[in-house]
């Protein structure tokens, strides 16, 4: 029986989203193959974890494409953004943990033109006056990081309701990053009335 790579991918991401700690047995299990079958494929958590990583890497690009962020208000583009990338977001949450993807030189190219998408879209906010130009793209863009993460395991944990996952996340993130009109000074207002 062929086993198929991408069944075990996914099989692996939707247990290791909700138990980080999942062994390769558990993970073998979970795909319905042998240790041994699992070992043929990948040959220890690491190999797995990299793969996953590439499986992450490929769903966060598709989902940056089919968010347009190029195309109207940077706002919209965020929000399109967080609902095209709520199907990866307990993967994600996942792979942030695993802290070996993100040290010394051998870090995943994927990573830095994600980085570079979604700063781009920050900045262009910027540009167009919709966004606080006192945040920088790399924070705004670390702090969508953050909440996608979080709104997953709150998802997961079940003490939030997958329906609220793109409302919730986006507004949150846009309620700090947009540019809201200075407020006048009280007795300015007093002399325009």
């Amino acid at each position: 029986m062929a086993v198929d790579r991408d069944h075990i991918l996914r099989s692996a991401a939707a247990l290791l989203t909700r138990t980080s700690t999942t062994t390769m047995d558990e993970v073998a299990k979970a795909a319905g193959i042998s240790r041994a079958t699992l070992h043929r494929h990948f040959a220890g958590r690491d190999a797995l974890v990299r793969a996953l990583e590439a499986l992450g890497i490929a769903e966060c690009e598709n989902a940056l494409d089919a968010a347009r962020l190029d195309e109207g208000p940077a706002d919209d583009a965020v929000r399109r953004l967080v609902g095209e990338i709520e199907s990866a977001a307990g993967l994600l949450a996942f792979l942030y943990t695993e802290n070996q993807l993100f040290e010394g030189e051998e870090q995943h190219p994927g990573w830095t033109r994600i980085d570079d998408r979604i700063s781009a879209l920050f900045r262009r906010g910027q540009q167009d006056g919709a966004f606080r130009i006192d945040l920088t793209p790399a924070w705004l863009t670390e702090a969508l990081y953050g909440l996608l993460a979080s709104a997953a395991w709150l998802v997961q944990s079940g003490k939030g309701a997958p329906r609220d996952f793109q409302h919730m996340t986006a507004e949150l993130l846009l309620g700090g990053a947009l540019r809201h009109p200075a407020p006048q000074n009280p007795e300015r207002q007093r002399e325009e009335s």
